[in-house]
């Protein structure tokens, strides 16, 4: 586990060795969503971010425990309920499933707990009276409030001055505050909405004293990671940050990392186009739910990956199609790999790491030396605050290297055991790197295995070719680009047409 890994702190606005709190143990809490709508793609940015990095620390020999909560009870739900004329806990429940549903196609499945805010009360209610006890809150008709006053650090991770802010939109209701930017830890409850017993009356939880009680409860008093979307940084990650350090006494966490918003471009009436933020209020976001049934699960992955976290994602048709011409090429490249050997890419290959011993002394000594080298890259772009899109820049690095190599070996036209060794060696490093990201999940290709599927594109291929022994090539090329519409393409090989979906 050598600590060679970096990562940039929004705290302290540069890169820092990463040391954890614990030797060998990693804390992680994401910003989950407020479930009060149907989950759209900006939801599922920092999940498969983490998702990519929990595997890399795991992959360098961290024991890690990651946590993202659902915020189910918040003022947004409260309104969203009301307004479509059923309970809070009836839609909360309704877009969880909606949104782990999202999470489980796009394979995000290393989350070890899902804390829900309306579980912790206990929790939450102790924290606000710690706060009080402290005289970093104080009651005023039932409402209990953070004193931003008293926290002489207030302001430091989004470096803004107390008299420069505003309260955010969520704790502006409730009066008797000292001061505009003091937030609510506590709501009193009006007639109506959901409210739990505590010592100031029924009330409700603040939004960001949720995630403080929550992370802390599971992750320690001070962890390593927190991450979110940089909208999160002020107010919420603000005043998380404040509550918990004035509670605690000792830094709440190490390195606070925000990941760029999605961004999406649109038409306006002028008949230019527009690149604006995704937000809920604008009514331009995307659905995630219809993204997967257009696009599948692993470009959408592939797409989120392929652009640095720190990065605004830019959403548009230009974008999904580079991505899944990016995407295309490694399959392409597996199956080639499997047809000439005959063999499948799986556990009982072994990758060139295991074979350097012999590779390296054998007449392929370069090749394996540049898989090899393409490797370190891949790790060294990971070290660098998890460059995702660095690290799939030089898996397509490799994927050329192996492709040359297979053309300058004529192994296709007269098979070599050598060659064909080294080949399945390198194809293997790669879908191992890339298994790193959680990507090529489904075997080499992206058919899925589906019998009666399987059977009926032998056919259509079959009609083609009969089509074009009979020179219909205006029924061969309909065939194609019908194919290539509904999101399935054809490859002649010499030998035999395969086909492949992304």
């Amino acid at each position: 586990m050598e600590m060679s890994l970096r990562v940039y702190n929004t705290l302290s606005r540069q890169k820092e060795l990463f040391e954890t709190v614990k030797p060998g143990k990693v804390g992680i809490y994401l910003c989950g969503p407020t479930v009060y709508k149907s989950p759209h793609i900006g939801h599922m940015v920092g999940p498969v971010i983490f998702d990519a990095i929990k595997r890399y620390l795991v992959y360098k020999g961290f024991e890690v425990k990651w946590v993202t909560n659902i915020t189910d009870v918040d003022d947004k739900l409260i309104d969203a309920a009301a307004k479509a004329g059923t309970t809070v806990i009836e839609m909360a429940e309704r877009h969880t499933k909606e949104y782990f549903a999202a999470l489980q196609l796009l394979g995000v499945d290393t989350i070890d707990h899902f804390p829900r805010a309306s579980e912790h009360m206990p929790e939450i209610i102790a924290m606000c009276e710690r706060l009080i006890s402290q005289s970093f809150a104080y009651v005023s008709a039932g409402n209990v409030w953070f004193d931003v006053a008293k926290d002489a650090d207030y302001g430091k991770l989004s470096n803004r001055k107390v008299e420069q802010q505003e309260a955010g939109l969520r704790e502006l209701e409730g009066s008797g505050k000292k001061n505009p930017a003091d937030f609510a830890l506590w709501k009193s409850a009006k007639p109506g909405e959901p409210a739990w017993d505590s010592p100031w009356g029924k009330g409700r939880p603040g939004w960001h004293v949720e995630c403080s009680a929550m992370s802390t409860k599971i992750l320690g008093e001070s962890f390593d990671l927190h991450g979110g979307g940089m909208d999160l940084m002020f107010p919420h990650h603000e005043n998380e940050l404040a509550q918990s350090e004035s509670c605690t006494g000792k830094p709440f966490v190490k390195y606070w990392m925000h990941n760029g918003l999605t961004r999406v471009r649109t038409k306006a009436k002028s008949g230019e186009w527009t690149v604006d933020d995704m937000h809920e209020s604008s009514g331009n976001a995307i659905r995630i739910a219809d993204l997967l049934t257009q696009h599948g699960p692993e470009l959408i992955r592939y797409l989120l990956l392929s652009t640095h976290y720190r990065r605004p994602i830019e959403f548009n048709d230009d974008v999904l199609t580079e991505a899944r011409k990016g995407l295309g090429a490694f399959h392409r490249l597996f199956e080639r790999i499997e047809r000439l050997a005959g063999a499948k890419l799986d556990s009982e290959t072994k990758d060139m790491d295991q074979h350097s011993g012999d590779m390296l002394q054998g007449e392929h000594e370069h090749f394996a030396r540049e898989v090899l080298s393409a490797k370190m890259r891949f790790l060294e772009s990971m070290d660098d605050d998890f460059n995702t899109a660095g690290a799939i820049g030089v898996m397509h690095q490799l994927a050329t290297e192996v492709n040359r190599f297979v053309e300058m070996s004529g192994v296709e036209h007269e098979k070599h055991a050598d060659v064909i060794k080294a080949v399945l060696a390198a194809g293997l490093t790669l879908k191992r790197l890339g298994s790193i990201l959680g990507l090529f999940r489904n075997a080499a290709g992206a058919k899925g295995g589906n019998e009666l599927l399987e059977k009926v594109m032998g056919l259509v291929i079959e009609m083609r070719k009969d089509a074009r022994v009979s020179k219909n090539f205006a029924l061969a090329d309909a065939i194609r680009d019908g194919l290539t519409k509904i999101g399935v393409t054809l490859e002649d090989l010499p030998e035999e047409t395969v086909w492949r979906t992304v």
